[in-house]
């Protein structure tokens, strides 16, 4: 009979060691691959998750977070969200952030963009919601802040914002312009007034600065260019306002046929700012702007270098003269 309690004792004990060797390597199971996200959509069953966590974890590491998920009473509404696993997190790290909708912020980046919508196309990279439910966001958010159409572009600026991945795209636009309007304090708004120019229209013209020119010390003697332009109420006559007008940015000679476009965008045929922006512009554009020095410039021209700079002239003979090279140097190249 002791012999018997001595067997069972010890199948007892080797049970016990074996369980708490499992219960060990299912807890403290390091992932040890690269970052990845968990991503639980909206109306995911729970019997979903489990092919969700494994289909981004591996396997074997995936299924030791769905067991502790489901033992921690994890369900699929509580779970919605999107959670970045690094390498060597655990798995009842991994399991219990995801029980409790611990979320880890996407990063949201945008730069170097001319349209909204290539931004809800770049944000439906990373967010749970799609292009057309950021646009659609957009109409309804930026219409109740008193942007028209037009003026779209000049509610929001290039940078990295965080958020939820879960956020509704309302509450994307909510951020982005908000971060706008921060921008505009006092003293940038009061700059702009004195100038004769709305926060809006300052971002228009920063827009076609940057359409310009690609050079950074370059854009505030443009700006004041073509404040010079407005005050002496001249048409701005600015090519890429043309090329925005048609939505071809890769025409590289603006034609006579273009000057007759019929478009609030032709600057030859229409003085003062179009519209709108034509692009997002940065902030150093912005302030490019606010902070344009004094000088008589009117007139400016590519140099005939290709070195994206430009020349500049105050009388239009000596445009004329800049003018020629430049064209004698796209004949020559070939460029119509």
């Amino acid at each position: 009979m002791k012999k018997k309690n001595y067997i069972l004792i010890a199948s007892i004990i080797i049970i016990l060691i074996c369980a708490a060797a499992y219960a060990y390597e299912l807890l403290f199971a390091e992932y040890n691959y690269e970052n990845v996200r968990v991503e639980i959509p909206r109306g995911t069953g729970d019997d979903d998750v489990k092919k969700i966590m494994t289909d981004a974890l591996g396997k074997d590491f995936g299924s030791k977070v769905a067991v502790l998920w489901s033992l921690q009473g994890g369900n699929a509404a509580a779970s919605h969200g999107s959670y970045l696993i690094e390498n060597g997190t655990t798995a009842l790290k991994a399991s219990r952030n995801i029980v409790k909708g611990r979320q880890t912020p996407v990063r949201f980046t945008f730069n170097n963009m001319r349209f909204l919508e290539d931004v809800a196309a770049r944000a439906s990279q990373i967010m749970e919601f799609d292009s057309v439910a950021f646009m659609l966001a957009a109409e309804s958010t930026l219409k109740a802040r008193g942007y028209k159409y037009p003026e779209y572009q000049a509610a929001i600026l290039p940078d990295t914002y965080e958020f939820y991945w879960t956020a509704s795209p309302a509450h994307v636009i909510e951020v982005l312009a908000n971060h706008r309007d921060k921008f505009w304090d006092e003293e940038k708004t009061a700059k702009a007034r004195k100038m004769g120019l709305t926060p809006n229209e300052v971002h228009t013209l920063a827009s076609i600065i940057e359409e310009e020119t690609a050079r950074l010390d370059e854009r505030p003697t443009v700006a004041r260019l073509y404040l010079n332009r407005i005050a002496r109420h001249m048409p701005l006559q600015a090519d890429p306002t043309l090329k925005f007008a048609v939505k071809d940015f890769a025409i590289k000679r603006v034609t006579g046929k273009l000057f007759g476009l019929d478009s609030p965008y032709n600057t030859y045929k229409h003085t003062g700012l179009p519209p709108g922006p034509i692009r997002i512009v940065e902030p150093l554009s912005l302030e490019a702007v606010l902070d344009a020095p004094q000088h008589d410039y009117l007139y400016m021209c590519a140099k005939s270098d290709f070195s994206g700079y430009h020349d500049f002239a105050s009388d239009y003979n000596r445009h004329r003269i800049n003018a020629a090279r430049y064209h004698r140097t796209l004949d020559a190249r070939g460029i119509r």
